[in-house]
């Protein structure tokens, strides 16, 4: 038996998963970013608005790279998002990019780890409009607080890592999965030092396992997001792999690779480009342990104007899609 790719169903005759391989994920802004990644993301435009040319770029030169291909979702304005005033920008994303790439979707609207009311039916309702007309095949959100009272946090918060925390987490992902019309990713959530705190004293991995069981959710593994947890209880090294067994591995569906760093010792989530030797050897290790594993995400590229990756972080991206490679081809 194994999972449908589409609808998370089980088919009969088969050993498992299709795996579609290597994917992108980026982080599109409006107004073209900033800082160190000025020039990536969406720009107004008198026609609906459009991509960065530096984006277009990237797409030109590195599309071919992928099997399937997602971005997070920024908000134009404060206004309710609507489909309709989205969908001129994004037709242009994805046509930017080879065609026939699988398509999906990172939401930050769902707001899933909050331990506060919030409606979540027009966020699921613009995310059915758009895997609609893209045919997305799944969406996914890290399990965080993204924001307070309507205040959008620079850095989704874990949620309280408490039995209250988690009865209310739970609740919230059942609720989202029920509203959405394609199947739910729920993220592993970061604990980057210095960007978020954690309250709460229960166990990060057996706390995400018990929430996707009860809620009956696929899952989304972020390395980074792993890592930064195993470092703040001091597991490095080789212990970086202690106790992973405890997560939902056969509910992952996806892994997301983003540049990480260390700072003075502590894990830094910066989405830099720049992969650590430790997310590949982790990546390696988890491979053959996600038996329902569709794809490895490589998230939040950094590149020049001319679409190059930035040197830094050339020697880990290609040691990455080699591995994701032999992954899907069943030769490791």
């Amino acid at each position: 038996m194994t999972t449908d790719i589409t609808t998370g169903t089980m088919r009969a005759g088969e050993t498992g998963p299709a795996r579609l391989g290597f994917g992108l994920l980026m982080d599109m802004p409006w107004g073209g970013g900033s800082l160190g990644r000025r020039g990536v993301g969406f720009v107004e435009t008198d026609d609906g608005g459009d991509i960065t040319p530096r984006v277009r770029a990237f797409a030109e030169r590195h599309g071919d790279d992928f099997a399937y291909a997602a971005f997070a979702y920024q908000p134009r304005s404060r206004a309710t998002p609507r489909a309709a005033d989205y969908v001129r920008t994004y037709d242009r994303f994805f046509q930017a990019l080879p065609a026939g790439l699988g398509r999906a979707f990172h939401q930050t609207e769902f707001n899933m780890g909050t331990p506060e009311r919030y409606d979540r039916r027009p966020a699921a309702e613009f995310t059915n409009e758009l895997a609609a007309r893209y045919g997305f095949r799944w969406v996914v959100e890290d399990l965080g607080i993204w924001n307070l009272r309507g205040y959008p946090l620079p850095y989704p918060l874990p949620p309280p890592l408490t039995e209250p925390g988690l009865e209310i987490a739970t609740r919230n992902v059942a609720e989202t999965a029920h509203l959405l019309e394609l199947p739910l990713h729920v993220e592993f959530p970061g604990f980057t030092e210095g960007g978020s705190f954690v309250l709460g004293h229960l166990d990060a991995f057996g706390y995400f396992r018990r929430l996707a069981d009860d809620a009956g959710v696929h899952v989304t593994l972020d390395v980074g997001h792993l890592l930064s947890y195993q470092w703040l209880r001091g597991r490095t090294g080789r212990h970086m792999v202690d106790d992973i067994e405890a997560l939902p591995l056969e509910r992952c569906r996806e892994l997301h690779l983003s540049g990480c760093q260390i700072v003075k010792g502590k894990f830094r989530d910066l989405h830099h480009g720049v992969l650590l030797d430790e997310q590949l050897e982790l990546t390696e290790y988890l491979l053959p342990r996600c038996p329902n594993l569709l794809g490895v995400t490589y998230e939040d590229p950094m590149f020049r104007d001319d679409g190059r990756l930035v040197e830094k972080s050339r020697r880990n991206y290609g040691r990455l899609k080699a591995l994701v490679g032999a992954w899907r081809d069943g030769t490791t």
